[in-house]
């Protein structure tokens, strides 16, 4: 055993490394030893920001690049690069032409215009003086892009050129940089320049990286066959290293560096004159746009560091050895605390378990380091880390699936697999005391309860029937007269008016009890046990550890009925997967139903909590916590009714939700891990991880509305709400994908039903979310809320009624439609792939709402009738003689 553990070990922390190696494969391409013609120039630094500087004069000194600063910088790229291209004239700028022919590089300088007609005739007078005063200035741009954002029209830009022109030596050639499809459309504009630039970025274009170059070729032959007797300068070219994608075009150092190597030798090869964008990383530019793509466009780091070799091989992420450590380190203690502890898990157990802790760890870390290696913009950033710790909570419920379903399918055979004894077994008839509360009840389906508990086999019982609050007489008053037929066994007590709900009644019960019980049973009003109910289990109470002993609760007459089949198998889960899991750790939920319970264990814990709304859990855990220990008995010992509609279902589940909330509320000091309070450590655990998938529910309530507010951000304001990231998509749905699987897995090989009812069931079980959610935020900031008794019996309801029972849901579901659609409108995003991917989770998450809807569609469908019992043939006259 311990070298199949050394062994799963091993493997795990080998496929770890191999995953986060395949990541950061080295990267090969043509390689570049030259020089570069020409490099966009920005001094500023880290710490500076040209664009506040502007609007803040007085902070210029702090907010700009010093002389010496400039200095420095184009000393390093001296021998790198042969002139430096700059946009302006302003915050210093003019300063570069001068500096760089100190250190033998030429100068490209370029005057900013736009709206601003003061700025721009400083900027005209300044660029007329450089060019005037620098001999490495051998030409000059006059406008960047004003055409392309529209800021000055063609007329306009004509003019400043024109004005320039007349200013400056003949020998400087005049320019001014457009997109090169604006060059195209705009001849007259070509006609007054002496040289054309034209910007060819293909990462603006959504081009993917293998076809950049080629994208980059035809733009460049396209304006050169427009113009073939104008010089050509691609005045800006390049692909960013970090940031956002944009469409198929990914930013990534090892495309930024495959890019530029492809292209400096093609242009070499053809010998284009060209300017890369840029020099250095520019953080302040993430201004500009929102985006963060725009501050990652430099051959050297903001830190004046390459960012990648021109020659050899290209790493995406240098420091990905520590994350795969990180990874490792984060799931090695729990695999091997799981390998020590479950010493009978066979070796496929140990791999699955071992292999989805250790998934769950790297994606935490890949969550987590994506934003350092990417860089992404303050918006995205702050999303990220709002809805990471409801990403947490979703990868710890599929870890805790994962327990369940290692647990349950590789551990062998059930330590506390205990069974009904067979009738001889029992030596003593230790009184019982049968409590059956009620609440405007059907009288015949309450005569039906009472008939099955007369029916038992049992000598030494009594039940006690408690009306609660019913109003109409004519509801209450036949099951009391029905319960006087039987004197020596039947007690009835109708409760008006009465406190405390069904725990208030229940605590009426306990002050009646007849004083010689020993044991008390609790049965809902719509069930039928079995004749040997009790003596099957009372013989485990002659352990005087044992608490209670809890049989499931099952139910009838939903054979017919569609509705009634899915939500049967649904309930059938909890049974047979879940209570088994925690009957495992002495961890079972108590239910208040086909429950029996040792009177001294609940003398010693105190009463029902009337309180809490869901008094039956709350006192398993009070008995556990005074060391009590409890029994399950898989096997079905009563049926009842299950909920005639989808909203008695949903109120039933919000009841349970709100209770679990209510429970951790008051006891969870009991829960904290390693403090002496009674529970054991499986115990404990059993009753936080049982309830934490609803706390996910409630994240995942959370997340989709979050989806909703973003992806109307991205529709109305597409300046500050970034198509969320495809790391951070991916996961939540996986994560919804990962509890479907669990699902479908754990009731194949638990649950006795078929394909049908498994698909049914998670239906029903995936309806219920939003009610789950409600009930958990509901339990969180409230404390207490009205009991809601699950109605048995009632009349189906037509199809209006059943959207009616889900209008949260319907709405919350067609939201998400509404947005998917939104967001795929036709225009410049539609065939980005991280838009069409966040349209597909919109409608991924909008599934839970659909399922209610069709759940609750499906609760008004009639049933099938009963199937006609055909008479046996009449026998012919000769066999009747």
């Amino acid at each position: 055993m311990r070298f199949s553990g050394f062994l799963v070990l091993l493997v795990i922390m080998l496929a770890n490394l191999g995953f986060w190696s395949a990541l950061n494969q080295p990267k090969t391409g043509l390689p570049w030893s030259g020089t570069i013609q020409s490099v966009s120039f920005s001094p500023s630094r880290a710490d500076d920001d040209p664009t506040i500087a502007r609007l803040m004069p007085h902070m210029e000194d702090t907010l700009l690049a010093t002389r010496e600063e400039m200095d420095e910088d184009l000393a390093m790229l001296s021998g790198t690069v042969q002139m430096v291209r700059t946009y302006s004239t302003l915050e210093g700028l003019d300063q570069v032409p001068e500096l760089a022919g100190k250190h033998g590089l030429k100068a490209l300088p370029g005057a900013w215009l736009d709206e601003r007609l003061g700025r721009n005739e400083r900027e005209i007078a300044n660029i007329i003086r450089i060019a005037r005063d620098n001999p490495n200035v051998e030409r000059i741009i006059v406008g960047n892009e004003n055409l392309t954002l529209h800021r000055l029209t063609p007329e306009q830009m004509i003019r400043y050129i024109r004005r320039v022109r007349a200013e400056v030596p003949a020998r400087v050639k005049i320019s001014t940089a457009e997109a090169w499809s604006i060059w195209l459309e705009h001849p007259e504009l070509a006609q007054e320049v002496d040289y054309i630039t034209i910007h060819t970025l293909p990462f603006w274009e959504r081009v993917n990286i293998d076809e950049a170059l080629p994208f980059t070729q035809r733009m460049v032959h396209e304006v050169k066959a427009a113009y073939p007797d104008k010089p050509l300068f691609i005045g800006e070219v390049g692909w960013p290293s970090a940031g956002r994608s944009y469409g198929r075009a990914e930013p990534s150092l090892v495309n930024q560096a495959l890019f530029l190597r492809r292209f400096l030798n093609w242009a070499n090869e053809e010998g284009l004159d060209y300017n890369v964008v840029e020099a250095f990383d520019q953080p302040w530019k993430v201004n500009l746009d929102g985006t963060a793509s725009e501050k990652h466009w430099g051959i050297f780091s903001v830190e004046r560091t390459p960012k990648f070799d021109w020659i050899g091989p290209v790493i995406e992420f240098q420091e990905w050895p520590f994350q795969a450590a990180a990874a490792t380190l984060i799931a090695f203690l729990p695999v091997v605390w799981f390998l020590m502890r479950w010493k009978d898990l066979r070796l496929a157990g140990k791999v699955f378990f071992g292999m989805l802790v250790q998934f769950a760890a790297t994606l935490v870390i890949w969550t987590m380091s994506t934003p350092v290696v990417r860089d992404l913009a303050p918006a995205t950033e702050l999303m990220i880390f709002v809805l990471l710790p409801a990403q947490l909570l979703l990868l710890v419920v599929v870890l805790i699936n994962g327990i369940e379903v290692t647990e349950l399918t590789w551990s062998g055979r059930l330590k506390r697999g205990f069974k009904p004894h067979p009738r001889d077994v029992i030596k003593r008839y230790p009184k019982v005391s049968l409590h059956l509360p009620c609440y405007n009840e059907p009288p015949e389906m309450v005569k039906l309860t009472l008939d099955s508990l007369l029916a038992l086999d049992y000598p030494n019982f009594e039940v006690i029937v408690l009306d609660n609050n019913t109003k109409k007489e004519e509801v209450w008053k036949p099951v009391e007269a029905y319960c006087a037929q039987f004197p020596d066994k039947v007690k009835f007590y109708h409760l008006a008016p009465w406190p405390g709900a069904k725990a208030g009644a229940l605590n009426f019960g306990l002050s009646v009890t007849d004083p010689e019980a020993e044991i008390i049973g609790v049965v809902d009003s719509d069930y039928q046990v079995r004749r040997d109910w009790l003596s099957s289990l009372v013989p485990y109470f002659e352990d005087p550890k044992v608490g209670h002993v809890q049989a499931p609760q099952d139910h009838r007459d939903w054979e017919r009925d569609l509705f009634k089949e899915m939500i049967n198998w649904e309930y059938a889960g909890f049974f047979d997967i879940g209570m088994v899991f925690r009957n495992e750790a002495n961890a079972i939920i108590q239910h208040g139903t086909m429950t029996l319970v040792r009177k001294k264990a609940m003398d010693d814990a105190g009463k029902w909590a009337e309180w809490c709304i869901v008094e039956d859990a709350e006192l398993g855990l009070r008995m556990m916590k005074l060391g009590y220990e409890s029994v399950y008995i898989q096997e079905r010992m009563g049926h009842g009714l299950v909920p005639d509609s989808f909203m008695a279902y949903k109120k039933q589940r919000f009841r349970w939700a709100y209770g679990a909330v209510q429970i951790l509320k008051a006891h969870w000091k009991s829960l904290i891990p390693f403090k002496e309070t009674g529970l054991t450590a499986g115990q404990k655990y059993h009753f936080v991880s049982g309830w934490l998938p609803w706390f996910a529910d409630g994240f995942y309530l959370m997340f989709c509305l979050t989806s909703l507010f973003w992806t109307a951000g991205m529709v109305l304001a597409p300046r500050y709400f970034d198509t969320p990231l495809a790391f951070f998509i991916l996961p939540t749905v996986g994560v919804f994908i990962a509890k479907i699987i669990h699902h479908i897995f754990l009731y194949t090989t638990r649950v006795k039903c078929g394909w049908k009812q498994r698909l049914l069931s998670a239906v029903a079980g995936m309806g219920l979310t939003y009610a789950i959610a409600w009930a958990m935020w509901q339990g969180i900031f409230t404390k207490h809320t009205p009991f809601m008794r699950t109605p048995k019996m009632a009349e189906k309801v037509g199809l209006k009624d059943a959207v009616k029972m889900t209008a949260e849901e319907t709405t919350l579901m067609l939201a998400h439609w509404a947005a998917a659609v939104a967001v795929l409108i036709p225009g410049p995003n539609a065939q980005d792939p991280e838009i069409r991917l966040w349209a597909v989770v919109l409608v991924v998450q909008s599934m839970p709402f659909l399922a209610a809807l069709v759940s609750s569609v499906i609760s008004t469908l009639p049933s099938r009738p009963a199937p006609v019992e055909k008479a046996p043939d009449a026998p012919t006259p000769a066999a009747a003689e």
